[in-house]
């Protein structure tokens, strides 16, 4: 039996990856979907657990050799996007697999995958408290900071071709319903 795909998507601070790693943690027995990226490793990261740290060039070479299941310049020159072998493979072997990505990324692995991907929407409670999760994070500069925050109403205004709407206001709330909703899922 193949494996399906649990897929969290959000506006950059929303609470994604707190969810996903929450979620990796409980007994659902989930495969994270490691993400390849064009851009220099954070200090708080590790290569090939957090993402796949590839640089521009080699990016460029996989996008010409159709190695993406998607991907996307989100920022200019910073590219993020899954490989498509890596989630071909754990699927045939049964494994259901959790994705964190970006919102075109999120939408597109649902369009590709149909009903074996569920689709979950990460929603803010508010501009305000997303840039200030932004800024707490200290891992933006000031230019980065202000492009997130532009792109954030591009983010919001699609939220409905998700599958499911997370309103990430309080975490624990968060995390009880991001654990419902998979467990819901994976026991279809």
């Amino acid at each position: 039996m193949k494996g399906k795909l649990l897929i969290f998507s959000a506006p950059s601070g929303a609470g994604k990856t707190t969810i996903v790693h929450h979620l990796l943690k409980q007994d659902f027995d989930l495969v994270f979907s490691v993400s390849a990226c064009s851009r220099g490793k954070r200090h708080n990261e590790t290569n090939g657990k957090d993402y796949h740290f590839i640089g521009e060039k080699k990016f460029k070479e996989l996008i010409s050799n159709d190695g993406f299941l998607e991907w996307e310049e989100v920022y200019p020159d910073q590219f993020y996007g899954t490989l498509k072998s890596e989630v071909d493979t754990r699927i045939e072997q049964g494994k259901n697999m959790i994705f964190d990505v970006d919102v075109v990324g999120g939408l597109n692995i649902k369009t590709h995958y149909g009903d074996e991907a569920l689709s979950v929407f990460v929603q803010p409670p508010s501009l305000k408290k997303l840039k200030q999760r932004l800024i707490d994070r200290s891992t933006e500069s000031e230019e980065n900071l202000n492009r997130r925050l532009q792109k954030v109403t591009k983010e919001l205004d699609v939220a409905d071709q998700f599958d499911k709407i997370l309103v990430n206001d309080d975490l624990e709330i968060a995390l009880a319903k991001a654990e419902e909703i998979a467990s819901e899922f994976l026991a279809k």
